[in-house]
């Protein structure tokens, strides 16, 4: 068929330039002799061959009763002619002749413009690019059809065209005499197409530069641009000022709007921008449309939970990490999901409030966020970002470490899905290629001269990301800190192996220590509780939280060289839980200073005991026994609303899930031994 087409169109342009001369001279035992020439091009033999022959019939007879009705010919009888000659491929939807003064879309492309205040921008994403090849296809299969009948084809005769897909008897009509056929003669005609077949079509819009205050006392924000839409011929240019029966408005939210609609013709799309206030607000606006036949290419989520967990922050910086990418435990060796960082990530302290307006959208929080996890395509200094597999389940997860914030200081993180093209980035032709923004998560700095520092991805206790007791004047930066921190955990839990080798682990049943728990199982349950008390969780020594143990009071905050009031240091008791720290290693070595410690969970060493054989001799303290409220702390609905009110491996912020690992009854928990082996 591609041959034949490739010849028909010359063909086609020759025959309509002399078509009249053609129709005028030609008689019916003319027309017979050319459709029966001997020709390479209409051989009975070519399967093309009959398409091209009833497309040369139905010109000739087209023309010449064209050319009869103008000489008032043919029994004084008005003529219609047997077909109608139109090539619907060819109409203005697939040629893209936009009306003027409309912009045309293309599916997956957004298109990026500024609008005036008080003014509107109209575009129009028109029904061949809707619906694409398969409507010029089913378009094809009917002219074809039809014009094979016409040049007198049976049943059986042609080529492979009626056996894909083409029309059926009932498509053709019979148009009696008196209604445009000639007696005995019926009329074919091309029916309409369908007008109920209906495509969904997902149109999205982006704010990317908003009006701004003229001054920072100024309340409130830009108003929102709204997105008109019609459906109709009538109105080609939805608007405020268009008739409101004939068109759908939606208003943006914080500068982001989407829209599907069931379509079964072009879509017109009017862009309004409102009028502003010159005394409050200077500048215009800047959004970027785009329509899709896929999938929204701009999306947002206002309404699923966040998909990022705060887990802790120091004074200047935090760690911020999302849920687990896939639940597969097989993806943990999947090279591809461990490569592609599927997430970008914005900052935006909340006195900062040039991102009002626009935290849906994402080219907006590309221009306006204070701390942008990407620019121009490229992650920005400030941001460091990685997969990890720490955190529940051991899983993938994505996360982000935000330097050079404000002390004291509130901010919302706000994640943005990257399109799963491959590389993850935006652009044009990609399903999804805007981005997808979802709810903002709350987080905070601690206060300025605190002595905590957030250290993450160590390389033995890989589970530990959080603040920990620090001394920047001993330790420049968190990688040295978090150096020496796993290096001491790691030697201890060297020595704790080599007390394990002892224990007979691969003996039969009958001589094993435990039925239900192995020396792989012992191992794993030291190193969780081992990581939680060797590297303690560091709040401010101005955190009041009742959860919290104070720790090294005695001594001089590093950074300003000065102790503790001593009416302040009065209120505590005097005694090594809380002039120290939890072990001499932390004061020794890091020196930090007054701090206040996240007390490591019970379940940590009830699981330890539980684990581990009995002659090794661990036990732990029970609550309301001495020492045990100054070494361990205790879940509460606390950890449900946002605290953490206990630490354990993988513990953060806004963080549901319980703790991995096996945990103890109510009942093996009072059957522990009282005798307590703790770190002080």
């Amino acid at each position: 068929m591609a041959s034949a087409l490739t010849l028909f169109l010359p063909l086609l342009l020759i025959l309509s330039s002399f078509s009249h001369k053609l129709a005028v001279v030609a008689t019916a035992d003319a027309d017979a002799a050319i459709l029966e020439a001997p020709s390479p091009l209409l051989a009975d033999g070519d399967d093309d061959g009959g398409f091209i022959k009833g497309i040369v019939r139905s010109l000739l007879q087209n023309d010449r009763s064209t050319s009869e009705e103008a000489d008032g010919a043919t029994d004084g009888k008005p003529q219609g002619s047997l077909y109608e000659t139109d090539f619907g491929i060819f109409d203005r939807g697939i040629l893209g002749r936009a009306p003027p003064g409309v912009s045309s879309l293309t599916n997956n492309v957004p298109e990026t413009l500024n609008v005036v205040p008080g003014t509107t921008q109209v575009f129009v994403f028109e029904k061949a690019l809707i619906f694409g090849r398969e409507e010029e296809e089913r378009e094809k299969q009917r002219d074809v059809e039809l014009r094979r009948r016409e040049a007198g084809y049976e049943e059986g005769e042609g080529d492979d065209e009626r056996e894909s897909g083409s029309l059926d008897l009932e498509d053709i009509e019979d148009i009696e005499d008196g209604e445009g056929g000639t007696e005995g003669q019926p009329r074919l005609s091309r029916r309409q197409s369908n007008n109920s077949t209906t495509r969904t079509v997902y149109f999205s819009a982006n704010t990317c530069i908003q009006p701004q205050l003229l001054s920072p006392t100024i309340s409130g924000a830009a108003p929102q641009l709204t997105m008109y839409v019609s459906t109709t011929s009538e109105n080609i240019s939805p608007g405020p000022s268009s008739n409101p029966n004939h068109q759908k408005w939606y208003v943006f939210e914080e500068g982001a709007v989407m829209v599907a609609l069931n379509v079964s013709s072009d879509v017109y799309i009017g862009i309004s921008a409102p009028n502003i206030s010159t005394t409050m607000l200077s500048g215009l606006y800047n959004f970027q449309l785009a329509a899709s036949v896929d999938d929204y290419y701009h999306s947002y989520d206002n309404q699923t939970d966040a998909n990022l967990i705060w887990v802790d922050s120091d004074s200047s910086a935090s760690l911020l990490i999302t849920h687990n990418l896939t639940d597969s435990t097989d993806a943990v060796t999947d090279n591809d999901i461990m490569n592609v960082q599927p997430y970008v990530m914005f900052a935006q302290n909340i006195d900062d409030r040039s991102a009002d307006g626009v935290r849906f959208s994402y080219c907006g929080l590309q221009t306006y966020a204070q701390i942008a996890a990407t620019k121009n395509g490229k992650f920005t200094s400030m941001v460091t970002t990685g997969m990890t597999l720490a955190g529940l389940g051991n899983l993938p997860k994505q996360q982000f470490y935000f330097s050079g914030l404000n002390a004291s200081s509130s901010y919302v993180g706000i994640l943005a899905a990257l399109p799963q093209n491959g590389t993850g980035q935006i652009g044009s032709n990609v399903v999804g290629g805007g981005g997808k923004v979802a709810r903002a998560t709350s987080f905070q700095t601690k206060a300025t001269n605190a002595n905590c520092e957030v250290i993450f991805d160590l390389p033995f206790c890989n589970e530990t990301a959080y603040a920990v007791p620090s001394n920047p004047t001993r330790f420049t930066n968190a990688t040295q800190l978090a150096q020496v921190y796993d290096k001491y955990a790691s030697d201890m839990f060297d020595i704790f192996t080599n007390v394990l080798a002892q224990i007979p682990c691969e003996a039969p049943d009958t001589q094993r220590y435990s039925l239900a728990r192995t020396c792989a199982d012992c191992s794993a349950a030291y190193k969780n509780w081992l990581c939680s008390v060797a590297i303690p969780r560091c709040s401010d020594f101005s955190d009041n939280s009742t959860w919290l143990q104070p720790r090294a009071i005695s001594q001089p905050n590093p950074i300003t060289g000065e102790f503790l009031a001593p009416a302040l240091a009065a209120q505590f008791p005097n005694t090594t839980a809380f002039n120290s720290s939890r072990n001499p290693f932390i004061d020794e070595t890091i020196a930090p200073g007054p701090y206040k410690e996240v007390l490591p969970c019970e379940d940590l060493c009830y699981n330890l005991v539980q684990s581990c054989p009995s002659d090794i001799g661990f036990s732990c303290p029970q609550p309301g026994y001495i020492g045990f409220n100054t070494s361990y702390g205790q879940r509460s609905e606390a950890d449900e609303n946002g605290f953490v009110t206990c630490n354990y491996p993988g513990s953060a912020h806004y963080f549901s899930a319980g703790p991995v690992g096996p945990q103890l009854s109510l009942l093996a928990v009072a059957l522990v031994s009282v005798a307590a082996v703790m770190l002080m």
